[in-house]
């Protein structure tokens, strides 16, 4: 059965990728000029009956070749930029119309035709101008560097050489991306909106394919939330993890759904903790005018593994996190750090101790409200360096996510008394 994208991954690819990750080291050492060592780049192994086949994404130090690499899927002999936009687009069209990809059952598809119906990316410097998201679908083009990422020239190659794929896994060596949570040695699923929607066709066909690495959805139990304070205007529950906040597009049960009352915010899925929901539609635009004008004082609770290349003598007690956050384009729901398009996102912290394993007890105060703001400060060599643990998104999987919104403090909208809660995480 192939297994691609499994983390962490089975072990013979493991193996595998520590091979590659020593070779990559020692290019690294030779070659003190190459761009790894300041922004890494991402590798790829694919297991196969008899051995395995390595890659990495687009070019290296300006090749595509390297000894002991899959090649491309299509060499570009020319960089698609013309004189006009409408020139651009044309060459881009040609281009994308050259990178053909089979699947398990023989069949060919450019990735015009892969993308055809998928939902256009509208990268970040594009979001201020409608001109991206009113093309019709006919004209919309596939994202850039779609067809260049690792696990698309893997599959390709093991297809056109008759060879059975088994397992598969990307991977990060070098230096930390700068907006991507991107770690030395760390394994990561492939990026929704490039090579999601390519290995969606490459797969059919191939026997025993097994997609656990698709889906971002957590696997637990969704239990019910604990009802901490009730009245006729608001209500206070304790999120248990798994459970979302709101409907979203699946069918999955939510707080407000088995409440019937309106979350004043969120929690991510995988987090837990105290969440606040109005019963009224007055008390709601209240609640959310507290939010806006920052009136409601949070504070959560995490435990972080220190990335292993960061003494822990480098963290400071206390300390303000400003990294500015958008989506990530290529990689929802991913977010990015981007300090010309972001939105201000701010964390103040506090370590309250160093735990024998290794890992740090924080306290986590967000400033701003931004999605997986505390997720990706924890992560981001702009922040602390330490993902939070259990962190599938940004760090690696575990049990659970261990972040959990532990206290909240507010005024209570119709009433006015002082409303404070504080449900301990560990």
């Amino acid at each position: 059965m192939l297994h691609p994208f499994v983390i962490p991954p089975l072990h013979p690819v493991q193996e595998a990728a520590k091979e590659v990750m020593d070779r990559v080291h020692a290019y690294m050492h030779e070659h003190p000029e190459s761009e790894l060592h300041t922004c890494g780049k991402m590798f790829g192994v694919l297991l196969c009956e008899g051995g395995y086949l390595a890659a990495f994404s687009a070019k290296l130090d300006g090749s595509y070749f390297h000894e002991g690499f899959v090649p491309p899927v299509y060499e570009m002999t020319q960089e698609p930029i013309g004189t006009s936009k409408e020139e651009s687009r044309r060459l881009q069209r040609l281009l994308f119309a050259n990178y053909n990809f089979l699947n398990g059952k023989g069949e060919s598809k450019n990735l015009l035709e892969i993308f055809a119906n998928e939902k256009p990316i509208v990268p970040a410097d594009e979001w201020f101008s409608s001109a991206v998201s009113n093309q019709p679908s006919a004209f919309r083009l596939p994202p850039s560097g779609a067809g260049e990422c690792c696990a698309p020239k893997l599959l390709q190659y093991a297809l056109t050489h008759g060879l059975k794929p088994l397992a598969l896994a990307e991977f990060w060596v070098g230096a930390p991306s700068k907006t991507e949570i991107r770690q030395e040695g760390a394994f990561y699923a492939p990026c929704s909106g490039r090579c999601v929607p390519i290995l969606k066709h490459m797969l059919q066909g191939v026997e025993g394919v097994k997609i656990e690495g698709f889906s971002n959805q957590y696997s637990g139990v969704s239990p019910q939330p604990e009802i901490l304070y009730e009245d006729d205007y608001l209500m206070v529950v304790n999120k248990p993890a798994g459970l979302l906040s709101v409907p979203g597009k699946s069918n999955e049960p939510s707080v407000e759904s088995l409440l019937h009352a309106k979350a004043a915010h969120r929690l991510d899925q995988d987090t837990s903790g105290l969440l606040v929901l109005a019963k009224t539609p007055e008390v709601y635009k209240e609640l959310q005018a507290y939010f806006q004008r920052r009136d409601i004082l949070k504070r959560y609770e995490a435990v972080l593994s220190p990335n292993h290349q960061s003494p822990i003598t480098n963290y400071q007690s206390e300390g303000i996190i400003d990294l500015p956050l958008l989506p990530n384009p290529y990689d929802r729901p991913r977010q990015m750090v981007d300090r010309e398009h972001g939105k201000p996102a701010i964390t103040r912290y506090h370590i309250r101790e160093q735990r024998p394993d290794g890992t740090l007890l924080v306290d986590l105060y967000p400033l701003t409200g931004r999605t997986h703001q505390l997720r990706v400060h924890a992560a981001h060599p702009g922040g602390m360096n330490a993902p939070i643990v259990g962190d599938r998104l940004y760090g690696s999987p575990a049990e659970r996510l261990m972040l959990h919104a532990a206290e909240i403090r507010f005024v209570h909208p119709v009433t006015k008394k002082e409303m404070h809660f504080c449900i301990p995480f560990l």
